[in-house]
């Protein structure tokens, strides 16, 4: 049975701003909490939520109490819609799972169920960026993403094309100088790999959490220099890429 079309055509529908279909096999060997999650499921839907272009611009040196309140606010949608996504498949007979946009499960290595970010990826939503963050064509990595997971079988979607290049915009702008500026062909095999992954925990649960109005381990900066999210009503990068 293939319901894709009209599922994604839903979570559109419920405020999604983009949609796309992994293979659970091709997830394999991605760490979960717990180990076993994906064992049920045969696809794993990703879903992406645009967060305002203009309050990033508003992040220069840290994060500001405006872009706190507008993460949480896409949190709590993509949670809802994610939500909603499940009780269909559900009625539909397909047996399904939620897993909510911003949950920290381990706070040790600071993971949660899943990295949504490596579902996004392997469902065609965008690459991994040099900041270890998702990267979109249309929107840069100024989205929020959840995931569900869910024995429908449906058609997938498949990896896109690193899009970086030469760019070390986020290298240079991050205030921890976490990030080492190395490219990757498809994904980092370790977090390490990408960035001072410590320098970056560091920064922003003893720094920028604590900041007034803040509360979350948060940042944003690497987001706002990206090429790609830098949007103009045309529709384009500043560099010209759509």
């Amino acid at each position: 049975m293939d319901d894709v079309n009209q599922i994604k055509n839903k979570i559109v529908d419920w405020g999604a701003d983009l949609v796309g279909i992994a293979d659970v096999k091709s997830l394999e060997g991605l760490e979960t909490i717990p180990e076993d999650l994906l064992k049920p499921f045969e696809t794993a839907i990703s879903m992406a939520v645009q967060l305002p272009i203009s309050i990033f611009e508003t992040i220069l040196q840290a994060p500001t109490p405006g872009y706190a309140s507008v993460y949480q606010t896409a949190n709590r949608l993509l949670d809802d819609i994610v939500f909603k996504a499940t009780r269909e498949l559900q009625k539909a007979g397909h047996y399904s799972l939620p897993i909510p946009a911003s949950q920290i499960l381990d706070r040790e290595n600071w993971r949660g169920a899943i990295s949504h970010k490596a579902v996004a990826r392997m469902a065609g939503l965008g690459w991994q960026g040099k900041n270890l963050l998702l990267i979109t064509p249309e929107y840069g990595s100024r989205v929020r993403l959840a995931t569900l997971l869910t024995q429908a079988r449906l058609t997938v979607d498949g990896p896109i094309k690193n899009r970086c290049g030469a760019c070390v915009n986020c290298r240079d702008a991050c205030p921890a100088k976490a990030i080492k500026g190395v490219n990757t062909d498809s994904h980092y095999s370790r977090r390490n790999d990408a960035l001072h992954f410590q320098r970056c925990v560091k920064k922003l649960t003893e720094e920028f959490a604590k900041m007034p109005d803040i509360g979350a381990p948060i940042c944003g900066i690497c987001i706002n220099v990206c090429p790609f999210g830098k949007k103009v009503k045309t529709g384009k990068s500043k560099d010209g890429q759509k």
